[in-house]
């Protein structure tokens, strides 16, 4: 950890009380500051309040409340999914008072090497592949953290100058996160998500280039080569350009040619040999490969992680067989784009449970993959009716359930041996379930029901 004096003897306000804002209440303590710590809702744990007002923090939950807007903050640290359309953050915009997230507190006291991973999908998996692929190789400590669920001023706390920290970082974080400079960043892709918070594509994709606002020429940016827009937005950035690519061979980077993977012109692996399945996952691996060469890992180790490496939770993972079918859940499918790539993963007939909050988009784009994949749909939630349209525009049986708990047992009925049972619900879930953990993990719970087996 960097020793800083930046918030010594300073009047900061932690807005949230998430793991990442409990964390950076307790670290502003030890840098000096004088902490109030506020959070719109009431914590059902008081374990929570106590630990902060054991440390000295003052604590006021169950409002936002206009009136600290006037009590003369330095700084405030926010929690990410705080849009800054609310009231009391808008008032902090209004006066100019600084407002970061917890990220950006976690860069300034990190002192190691900083590879960074944002993108609309793939974030999670490209930075678990990265950090174990480093891991393999590396003399000193390599650990991950940020949007993954794991705080990154937490593990920064612990690290030192030789060793290697991996972040997630969302959109919502790279907004508080103004001087966060990572030696090697990734943008996995780039979609249209969370315009409900970002209000414009272009703003959202500025968000995401903060990634790379301060690098220079000595860092890197990899950055997915497949579509032109996505390279057009890589001239933004005055980073070295690292381009990985599963349609497009370029010798600067990582790419596939006749289902062989290389790095800048060297064979690495065959693609049949990531355990994996889907191309999402060839791209992730292609993005975790060239930060992983670009840090001096072997062809050895990225081969070790990526034929044993079965999956993170929630996405695209591999459930259980049970009577000749697969159960996948894909809970973080949480759009359009990401149950695409999950179903082009997959060579076997495939029963799909799907739905969700509506966000007012239909699903006509899922049609020719609902054509191509899809033998019957269970479809439930706010959007339920679209889906059931596209369903039905594709020619596929479709019923309706409840909810993703509710339509396991009607995607058996569906199914028969050698198909996929599979949870992409292509929305959020904020309809029925508090995040897409939830929905994924009452899925299993309800697969597990049904088989009388644990996940596996």
């Amino acid at each position: 950890m960097k020793k800083i004096d930046e918030y010594q003897g300073k009047k900061v306000l932690v807005m949230g009380f998430g793991i990442s804002g409990i964390n950076a209440a307790h670290l502003l303590v030890k840098l000096g500051a004088n902490v109030t710590a506020n959070d719109k809702a009431t914590p059902k744990n008081n374990d929570i309040v106590d630990d902060l007002e054991a440390d000295g923090i003052k604590v006021i939950t169950g409002d936002n409340p206009i009136s600290l807007a006037n009590e003369g903050f330095d700084v405030v640290v926010k929690n990410p999914g705080i849009p800054y359309d609310n009231p009391l953050v808008a008032a902090f915009v209004k006066q100019g008072t600084p407002i970061i997230t917890e990220a950006e507190l976690g860069w300034q006291i990190f002192d190691g090497h900083l590879v960074s991973v944002t993108g609309s999908n793939g974030k999670t998996t490209t930075t678990t592949l990265t950090q174990l692929m480093i891991a393999e190789n590396a003399k000193y400590q390599v650990k991950y953290a940020g949007n993954i669920g794991i705080s990154f001023s937490k593990i920064a706390e612990d690290l030192g100058p030789d060793d290697t920290l991996v972040t997630e970082l969302s959109s919502f974080q790279l907004l508080g996160a103004p001087t966060i400079h990572p030696h090697i960043a990734i943008i996995t892709n780039i979609f249209s998500n969370h315009l409900d918070y970002h209000k414009t594509r272009e703003n959202y994709i500025n968000a995401k280039l903060n990634i790379t606002r301060n690098q220079t020429k000595d860092d890197f940016l990899v950055i997915n080569w497949d579509r032109d827009e996505w390279q057009k937005i890589a001239q933004r950035s005055q980073a070295t350009i690292v381009p990985f690519s599963r349609l497009n061979k370029s010798h600067e980077g990582s790419y596939v040619e006749d289902g062989m993977i290389y790095w800048r012109g060297q064979e690495v692996m065959p693609t049949k040999d990531i355990r994996l399945i889907g191309p999402q996952n060839v791209e992730n691996a292609l993005a975790a490969i060239a930060a992983a060469k670009l840090s001096g890992v072997t062809n050895d180790a990225i081969k070790k992680v990526l034929t044993t490496f079965s999956g993170v939770r929630h996405r695209l993972q591999y459930v259980m067989e049970y009577q000749e079918r697969l159960f996948y859940n894909d809970s973080k499918s949480t759009d359009i784009e990401a149950t695409e790539v999950a179903l082009q993963g997959f060579d076997r007939p495939v029963v799909l449970l799907a739905g969700g909050l509506d966000r007012g988009y239909t699903f006509e784009r899922l049609v020719p993959y609902f054509k191509k994949h899809v033998k019957a749909m269970i479809v439930f939630g706010e959007c339920k009716d679209k889906m059931k349209d596209a369903g039905n525009q594709a020619g596929v049986p479709v019923i309706e359930s409840e909810n993703a708990i509710t339509a396991v047992p009607e995607a058996w009925k569906l199914s028969e041996p050698g198909d996929v049972i599979l949870l992409s619900p292509a929305n959020a879930s904020w309809d029925q379930f508090p995040s897409f953990e939830v929905r994924g993990d009452k899925f299993i719970e309800a697969v597990e029901k049904l088989t009388g087996k644990k996940e596996q």
